[in-house]
């Protein structure tokens, strides 16, 4: 149910021309307008709790004329969106909008975003991956209200629930029993009762609503949610218990059959998952293979491969913009886009509905990437928002956890080491070295989410090193033997990805590139002293990696395990224990 209350209702008449990019190649006669009426969509994706303006190069982006503008800030994304939004709008997500937060966020379990893009008027979005990152039940919390198990309330009191439908086709119940309570499912009982079940019985019980059906302009829309496959991969074992993620194309196609039962032919799909794209070039074009940078990858090719009664493929995940156009299996011409991240775009869809066929017009579909520039007047009642919880966070975010003599980057030395990285491997050594026995530490880079900088005086504040370390991940410690860490490290080089975790001082070895994958790691000492295949070693990492996270299934291997504090409660012991903490010595990967 809507959550009752107080609302930013932002809405209002279009204010100034906005520019709507053409398909590439499209060329069909324009739609008939007295047989077909307008609706737009105005898309966000991957907005990470960011609402405060992102600084630093995450709050830069690369406008359609090919320059760096500043850009994002909830009080910004407000202000486009009204000015954006005229009476033919909804307004959508692909995913991630929480998760991997700023504090102001993250300290309320990311309520204040969620209220934020409820207030934003967004109807629908699909989960993304970091949607499960406190698990399935705290995400069940979110979206239906209620007290934090731990921490109770925020000082903005009881929680009543998102007001808009997150949704998942593909994210499916392992026990399969029956569709959850949760609001947005409703839509599923107009569905006739016999053909639901045996759909359900063919592709599994959605954890999540899969679809929603939105009405604008006298016509009916429907949305698919789905998010990206490799979400097992990339999410702490504990945060998807009881799930399993299905084939976002087999999922597409399940939400169009239910959107098809419900009578509904115009069908957008909100998916988590998207390309990676040439870097400096505007938003509204379309990278290819043929790119030094792009990719037509796993986004590019779901937006080929679903169903060809989806008109329309809106992505996320990537955290890249672009516009592109695709043939779906029946040859049609269908648009794929994605809108940046952190606040920074906004994907604005201008469509047409056939009012007999019940179809969008697929001629008529244009997509512009507006970046959020900060050269508009901020939303005031947004600004106020976010002051009141910058106020109270700010006593948490202010306390001083150590000292630092000059900057801790994320720069990678020719093996893939940084500063930060090694400093944090050595704090988690820290952390399980006498309780848990660890010997060496290993940290995923994807985990390392921000600089740890000197300016202005050195000093580190509880909410600088939580944005180095935003996920409150559990440090713990398995046994692997010596074959078994060789493995392990093996796999950083794979020939889909390098992923080189940043070691403990205790830790070296020496890299060769230019050898075969699984051939590349040689001369491994812990101590300085060289390994022996069969002895066992105590090996420290956060509960993301020691499930297996970042492909690195090696870790399940490991035995005896211990657990032990959050890495974030580790890194900053460590801060105050040694201030002013100096940048450690890299060269703990060799290069051969």
């Amino acid at each position: 149910m809507p959550r009752k209350g107080t609302k930013v209702v932002l809405a209002g008449a279009l204010t100034t021309a906005m520019l709507a990019v053409a398909a590439p190649g499209v060329t069909a006669a324009p739609p008939d307008r007295g047989k077909s009426v307008p609706v737009r969509l105005l898309a966000l994706n991957d907005f990470h709790g960011h609402l405060e303006p992102p600084t630093g190069s995450s709050g830069r982006f690369v406008d359609e004329n090919g320059q760096t503008v500043a850009a994002g800030g909830a009080a910004y994304v407000a202000a486009w969106m009204e000015r954006m939004t005229d009476e033919n709008t909804l307004k959508v997500a692909q995913g991630d909008l929480i998760g991997a937060t700023p504090l102001i966020s993250a300290a309320y379990h990311d309520e204040p975003s969620l209220e934020f893009l409820g207030n934003l008027g967004i109807t629908a979005s699909s989960v993304g991956n970091h949607e499960f990152d406190e698990g399935y039940d705290e995400l069940k919390r979110l979206l239906k209200g209620g007290s934090h198990p731990v921490d109770g309330d925020s000082p903005a009191g009881p929680w009543k629930g998102t007001e808009f439908a997150y949704l998942g086709a593909n994210v499916l119940l392992e026990d399969g029993k029956k569709l959850p309570d949760l609001p947005g499912n409703e839509i599923l009982r107009q569905v006739p009762r016999k053909k639901l079940a045996a759909l359900l019985k063919s592709h599994g019980v959605p954890a999540v609503p899969p679809i929603a059906v939105r009405r604008i302009n006298g016509q009916r829309i429907g949305f698919i949610g789905a998010v990206t496959e490799t979400t097992p991969t990339i999410v702490t074992a504990s945060g998807i218990k009881g799930l399993k993620f299905e084939s976002v194309v087999k999922s597409a196609k399940f939400g169009s059959q239910l959107l098809k039962l419900l009578g509904v032919e115009s069908q957008v799909l909100l998916v988590h998952e998207g390309d990676n794209v040439t870097a400096g070039r505007s938003p509204d074009v379309c990278s290819t293979a043929a790119d030094p940078d792009g990719s037509a990858g796993s986004g590019t090719e779901i937006a080929t491969r679903v169903d060809p009664e989806i008109d329309l493929v809106l992505s996320g995940h990537s955290h890249q913009a672009y516009v592109c156009e695709v043939k779906d299996p029946s040859g049609a011409t269908r648009l794929y886009s994605q809108g940046g991240s952190f606040g920074r775009v906004i994907s604005q869809v201008d469509l047409r509905i056939d009012k007999s066929s019940k179809d969008v017009v697929r001629a008529s579909v244009k997509i512009d990437n507006q970046v959020v520039t900060r050269d508009i007047k901020p939303h005031e009642k947004t600004e106020d928002f976010v002051q009141t919880w910058k106020d109270r966070v700010a006593v948490v975010a202010n306390k001083k956890v150590g000292e630092i003599t000059a900057d801790l980057d994320r720069k990678a030395t020719p093996t893939g080491e940084t500063l930060l990285g090694d400093l944090i491997a050595d704090a988690q050594l820290a952390a399980t070295k006498d309780e848990g026995g660890a010997q060496i530490a290993l940290m995923n880079p994807g985990g390392v989410r921000d600089d740890l900088l000197y300016a202005p005086d050195g000093v580190v504040t509880y909410g600088e090193a939580f944005a180095v370390q935003p996920f409150n991940n559990l440090m713990q410690v398995v046994t692997l033997t010596g074959a078994q860490l060789d493995a392990l490290l093996e796999q950083q080089w794979t020939a889909a990805r390098t992923a080189v975790l940043q070691p403990s001082a205790s830790l070296s070895y020496t890299v060769t590139p230019g050898n075969a994958f699984g051939d590349r790691v040689s001369g491994i000492e812990v101590d300085g002293a060289p390994i022996s295949e069969t002895a066992a070693y105590r090996v420290a990492a956060n509960n993301f990696l020691v499930g297996g996270g970042d492909g690195f299934s090696v870790f399940t291997q490991g035995t005896n395990l211990w657990s032990g504090p959050i890495d974030l409660d580790a890194f900053t012991d460590y801060l105050g224990a040694n201030s002013p903490v100096t940048p450690p010595e890299t060269g703990r990967i060799k290069l051969g």
